[in-house]
């Protein structure tokens, strides 16, 4: 069975990951790949993007944004985008991405992630709050703010009990 793993973006996949597509009635959440891949560029002193691949298929894009002399709280580990194909939702992909950005948080000494989204119907915030995601009561341009106590090992949580 193929394995998840992350890639870094190249000249080789940044075209495909570009063509990565949402369910129709999440494409007004999340920006888009592109978007996020001229974000990435601009900001590239904090930017962490990344592919999600199941095996040879491209089947996610997760960043991460690491301002460790961010004046905000929220920006110092911050889960920035995460876009998962509408054919690889449920599969454990944003599960994995996420972990992963956690993972590559912890190595950095951080213990504590933060993400905004937008709330609603077809929103994202249950699938955070199962990864152990809390409200903080913040908003950032109209986003809830959530953020992650991270084990001691660096892990997601899950929910709380």
């Amino acid at each position: 069975m193929a394995e998840l793993r992350l890639e870094l973006v190249t000249r080789e996949n940044v075209r495909n990951a570009c063509l990565l597509r949402l369910r129709p009635d999440q494409e007004d959440l999340v920006a888009p790949v592109a978007w996020s891949l001229a974000d990435a560029y601009a900001w590239q002193d904090v930017a962490w993007p990344r592919l999600v691949y199941l095996g040879d298929q491209l089947v996610g894009f997760v960043m991460g944004a690491f301002g460790a002399d961010d004046s905000s709280d929220l920006f110092r580990a911050y889960l920035w985008r995460l876009n998962i194909s509408a054919d690889h939702q449920r599969t454990g992909a944003g599960r994995f991405a996420v972990g992963e950005f956690c993972h590559e948080a912890f190595r950095r000494g951080h213990d504590r992630v933060t993400v905004s989204f937008h709330p609603g119907e077809n929103g994202p915030e249950g699938f955070y709050q199962r990864l152990g995601f809390r409200r903080t009561g913040a908003v950032n341009h109209g986003e809830v703010v959530a953020e992650c106590v991270l084990t001691a090992d660096g892990q997601l949580p899950g929910p709380a009990a």
